[in-house]
């Protein structure tokens, strides 16, 4: 379909740093890198990996070390030489994991939520956005988050407030936003304000406006899927506009959206959501002010969901997504102007030798990693291996049954750990290629992460197999 491009506004590259962060080195080749395929902006969730000091030093990460001053800035300084506005995101409401004490919890059995009664979670939020604001001289915008605040009116506190006439779950989500908001134009009145729009989704727009938000923030509208609803959508970015909200913002995805431990991304997916947010932004009204587009690249759901796919495997994907914008449409133009740029013949991982062409690194930041990954994805999902202790010979030889009993035929047995062998070889080759790659644009603990996340759980039946039949060769020895 063909699709006006994308109107005037911000082309944000999301970085989420809540896992994988990128070592500096890594991190200035992405932006440069970001900037030549037409971003303008980054949209920097710094979580763990921010260099909070004094008493929120704790907030720092633990597996890694948490970027240091001169890095952060350093990382700002080479964005706007490449012509990309840094955009700050904070969470200050959901999705806090690990932000907070236990006193500070809506519930104890939701650590991502913030109690919105308590003073001292003001005072939590406002120093964090302190420091992260003035380690961003002449920050222009900050994002505050506010998306997926789960069990909220759950808390005792919150129950007690609900319990006073008229009051609901929605004007408690908006006064704890409209109280943040507000202090933060407060303390920097020349700052815009950005938050995700879902949890006012189902809001009216006489619920909006009375809320105090309107001239407070911009909101932001995320959806992720390759079948946006058009129509619903364009409906919600008017509804907003009504409410005195007209400055609004999209967020798309390039990864991290498909399956919470996908490693590697469907560029179709992700090009196919990207043209349904060409239709929306055709589709509103002139009061319906467009700000920009955030390509969210997320790396975990949540602080303590496992790794998505890792930046290089996907910069394939990030790149279509970008020339799709640019262009209306991801057309034969666009497809040659992001294979040329990256070297690599195909934008999908699943065309045959997509890496083999001569192109060096420099085209394509963390190309040797990309192709280390799809390989060895590939491998782990294939039946062969993933399903190898339910094959015929396994199960009819070398079952639970026989090993425990000691009950095996040599030739037979001999054949499995032959294989199981050879499997676990080739596996074992390409993670300690991988790993070395890796842990030369992350952090040693991602490699870690990563392995133990998705080799391990494929290669253990096949270690057990080994090990079963040694003990069994051991028993039946004459």
């Amino acid at each position: 379909m063909n699709n006006a491009p994308w109107p005037k506004g911000k082309k944000l590259v999301h970085l989420d740093l809540k896992g994988a962060p990128p070592r500096v080195g890594y991190l200035h080749k992405l932006i440069e890198l970001f900037s030549q395929l037409g971003a303008d902006g980054l949209l920097v969730e710094y979580e763990d990996m921010f260099p909070y000091e004094g008493d929120l030093k704790l907030l720092q990460a633990t597996q890694h070390p948490a970027y240091s001053r001169e890095e952060v800035l350093s990382m700002q300084e080479f964005a706007k030489s490449k012509g990309l506005e840094v955009i700050p995101l904070v969470q200050t409401f959901g999705h806090m994991e690990e932000k907070h004490t236990t006193i500070l919890r809506e519930t104890a059995s939701c650590i991502g939520t913030l109690t919105p009664h308590r003073e001292e979670g003001l005072q939590l939020l406002m120093e964090m956005m302190k420091q992260v604001v003035e380690l961003h001289p002449g920050v222009k915008t900050l994002h505050i988050g506010a998306d997926e605040v789960y069990l909220l009116g759950e808390g005792e506190e919150s129950k007690l407030w609900l319990s006073s006439p008229e009051r609901t779950v929605e004007q408690l989500f908006l006064s704890h936003v409209t109280k943040v908001a507000g202090a933060v134009k407060a303390k920097w009145p020349n700052i815009s304000i950005i938050m995700w729009d879902d949890m006012m989704r189902e809001m009216s727009p006489e619920t909006l406006k009375a809320s105090g938000l309107v001239g407070l923030v911009q909101p932001m509208l995320w959806d992720y899927t390759p079948n946006l609803d058009v129509e619903k959508t364009v409906s919600l970015l008017e509804k907003y506009c009504s409410a005195g909200l007209s400055d609004v913002w999209a967020a798309s995805s390039f990864k991290g959206s498909t399956c919470v431990h996908t490693c590697v991304p469907s560029t179709q997916r992700h090009l196919e959501n990207h043209e349904r947010w060409l239709q929306v932004a055709a589709s509103v009204s002139a009061a319906v002010h467009l700000q920009g587009i955030a390509l969210t690249g997320w790396q975990r759901y949540d602080h303590l969901s496992v790794l998505c796919e890792l930046m290089p495997a996907a910069l394939p994907s990030l790149a279509a997504c970008l020339q799709t914008l640019i262009l209306g449409q991801f057309s034969a133009e666009a497809q040659r102007h992001v294979t040329e740029r990256l070297g690599i013949p195909s934008v999908e991982y699943f065309v045959p030798c997509v890496f083999r062409t001569s192109a060096d690194d420099s085209l394509f930041p963390g190309r040797r990693l990309a192709e280390l990954t799809v390989e060895l994805n590939a491998l782990l999902n294939s039946d062969d291996i993933r399903f190898f202790d339910n094959n015929m010979y396994v199960r009819g030889w070398f079952s639970p049954f026989h090993r425990q009993r000691k009950m095996v035929t040599s030739l037979i047995t001999r054949q499995i750990h032959s294989q199981a062998s050879t499997y676990l070889a080739t596996i074992q080759e390409k993670v300690e290629a991988l790993k070395e790659e890796m842990v030369r644009l992350y952090p040693d603990s991602t490699a870690e992460e990563w392995i133990e996340e998705h080799v391990s759980p494929v290669a253990a039946p096949l270690q057990r197999i080994m090990e079963d039949f040694s003990a069994c060769v051991t028993e039946t020895q004459p």
